[in-house]
């Protein structure tokens, strides 16, 4: 049997585009060795079937796979079910954690949703890339894994790069092999027998008996454009079989409930790194962004003042007018508001214990938030 047939039965894919056979070959070939391979593709498109590919073919296939949903972890905790911790390393660590990078050792680790990850955390798996070492939380003894990272991202990680949200020399070591998995509507041929596979398995699931299916239909699911790619067309399948009537299902009931253009408009898409992006448009987003953190940092700053009635030593002199928010007189130098968030912070830390939790809630900022900013000012 050919290789290409027997993986497809082996992980039901269906299809026969031209992409999506490119796509899983050179996931058949890149089993074998070691390198760190970046799955690109839409959601919804079907990435996570290819590190089970990768895997299964390589010298690793006895060992321990492990997938982590990095967008699907807070941002406080990442580290920690990464990488593991030490019994009191924070609060809340009652106990020495092993890491998913300690349970998969000798095995693979498929980090979906890439993108997600802190720039802290980010600079622990390069570290891992590079010499297969890493810290548990809180530990200073440094551990060794051997072991073979597929990461998989929905996101143009070109763009955040040129954000400062992605690091660039992460991106260059996961980027050893790169498999892009084309979208629904570059498989155009393969919606008509997704449809049917779907329809005969919500046929068994509602108990029904299909009989007829107007060939009309077709045309209609093959020029639609499927944001959601094939989970849409799956989660639209079940839907027209529960719908449909005398076992049949007609041209004009794949009509009347095929979404329209608009209620898609919202799906962010893949946009792959030889799209245009328009800069303006970022660059206003950015300043947008911008003075919306601004307009919040003051108002944290004032609800602090009132709360601690904080002294800033020979800095700022608090002048306080009749039922108004208390103004900042600046006589000495001034400190950049990076610092005064720092500042900030660090009383507020140092007022409850070093309890983030209830620091973050008098800061007026999330937990996860105080998080990121701990690990930005190194404190």
């Amino acid at each position: 049997m050919d290789n290409l047939v027997k993986i497809k039965r082996q992980n039901n894919i269906l299809g026969n585009s031209n992409k999506l056979n490119q796509a899983i070959n050179i996931a058949i070939q890149v089993a074998p060795t070691d390198l760190s391979v970046l799955i690109i593709g839409e959601s919804g498109s079907g990435k996570d079937i290819f590190p089970k590919i990768v895997h299964q073919n390589s010298k690793r296939k006895h060992e321990n796979f492990i997938a982590v949903n990095c967008g699907a972890i807070p941002e406080g905790t990442i580290d920690s079910e990464l990488f593991g911790h030490e019994k009191g390393s924070f609060t809340g660590a009652i106990e020495n954690r092993k890491g998913y990078f300690e349970f998969a050792d000798k095995g693979t680790i498929f980090l979906d949703e890439i993108a997600e990850l802190p720039m802290s955390t980010q600079a622990r798996l390069l570290r891992i890339l590079e010499s297969g070492e890493y810290f548990k939380v809180g530990s200073s003894i440094c551990q060794k894994s051997d072991i073979r990272i597929i990461a998989a991202t929905n996101k143009n990680i070109e763009q955040l790069i040129r954000e400062g949200k992605f690091r660039s020399d992460l991106y260059y070591r996961l980027n050893s092999i790169n498999i892009n998995i084309p979208p629904l509507r570059e498989r155009t041929e393969d919606i008509k027998i997704l449809f049917l596979k779907f329809i005969n398995d919500f046929s068994i699931k509602y108990n029904k008996t299909i009989e007829n299916i107007d060939e009309t239909c077709f045309d209609l699911l093959e020029k639609y454009n499927w944001p959601g790619n094939i989970r849409q067309l799956k989660n639209f399948t079940e839907k027209i079989c529960a719908l449909s009537e005398n076992n049949t299902i007609s041209y004009d009931t794949i009509k009347k409930e095929l979404p329209k253009p608009q209620e898609a408009k919202d799906v962010v898409l893949y946009q792959s790194p030889s799209e245009n992006v328009n800069e303006r448009e970022l660059l206003y987003k950015f300043l947008i962004d911008m003075k919306h953190d601004l307009n919040q940092l003051k108002k944290v700053t004032y609800d602090i003042i009132d709360k601690q009635n904080i002294n800033i030593e020979e800095k700022h002199e608090i002048v306080k007018t009749n039922n108004t928010k208390p103004e900042l007189n600046y006589e000495k130098e001034s400190l950049s508001i990076e610092e005064n968030e720092k500042n900030l912070i660090k009383k507020a830390l140092k007022k409850h214990n070093n309890k983030r939790n209830i620091a973050a809630e008098e800061l007026g900022i999330s937990e996860r938030t105080l998080y990121r900013k701990i690990n930005d000012y190194n404190l």
